[in-house]
């Protein structure tokens, strides 16, 4: 099915890709991406020889009826693994297990440290928790993926995706095996991740924020909310002065 669907992606889509040559042909890495768009997890499994697991929340797997039968079996399809995500900590730890797991088995792991997808086509500061983890308790070599123009093609909003040429590069595998075994160190963490990061920024091209992609949505939602009790007020002022009819 992977290749069916990495196919017709490839077909009608046409991404072009650097640096598939990065890519191990064999044996366990981490492939760590900036995140744009939902189809990220899509596009990049479909340039590759080699499978790519992602993690995914586990109720794209156990919805009832037949579209949840159909929607689980694309993302198993696709190299899309379930993990548990109730709980904040709970869901960090099954997707670092999940990680490990994967890595252990001697297979690509796919993650995006931001933790989500970019509200504005920034990128993130990432977070230390399950990239770095993983790194950290495998040796596994992680290599900086940056995805470029996905978020165009299917907009918030928009149903119906646009066809363009989106892109992905691929850099150079990054070692972090001198510090294998110190997955507890918090410093160490933050360390990996930030360099991890700068890769991916110099592959992308985008402007870095250092906050988190979770935090910039509460801060835009906030925003939001804050210009419509604005015109809502407004609005009303407006018609306090109105002469009655």
């Amino acid at each position: 099915m992977k290749f069916s669907i990495g196919g017709s992606l490839k077909l009608a889509f046409r991404p072009w890709v650097e640096g598939l040559e990065n890519i191990p042909a064999e044996g366990p890495a981490i492939l760590a991406s900036n995140h744009l768009s939902f189809s990220d997890s899509f596009f990049l499994p479909a340039v590759l020889d080699r499978k790519v697991t992602f993690i995914a929340k586990a109720e794209y797997f156990t919805s009832p009826g037949v579209k949840g039968r159909l929607t689980a079996a694309f993302f198993k399809g696709v190299g899309q693994l379930p993990v548990d995500r109730s709980g904040a900590r709970g869901a960090g730890e099954a997707a670092i297990k999940a990680g490990i797991d994967v890595i252990e088995s001697g297979g690509l792991f796919g993650i995006y440290p931001e933790g989500t997808r970019s509200p504005d086509g920034r990128l993130y500061r990432g977070k230390p928790g399950g990239l770095a983890r993983v790194a950290l308790a495998t040796g596994a070599p992680v290599i900086p993926v940056a995805m470029i123009d996905t978020e165009k093609i299917q907009p918030p909003g928009k149903i119906v995706p646009k066809l363009m040429r989106p892109g992905i590069r691929i850099g150079r595998p990054l070692d972090f095996s001198r510090y294998h075994g110190m997955d507890g160190d918090r410093f160490i963490l933050r360390s990996v991740t930030d360099e991890v990061m700068y890769e991916i920024m110099k592959l992308s091209g985008q402007e870095y924020v250092d906050i988190y992609a979770t935090a910039a949505k509460r801060q835009i939602a906030d925003a939001e909310k804050a210009e419509k009790a604005a015109r809502a007020e407004a609005e009303k002022a407006e018609k306090a002065r109105r002469p009655a009819a």
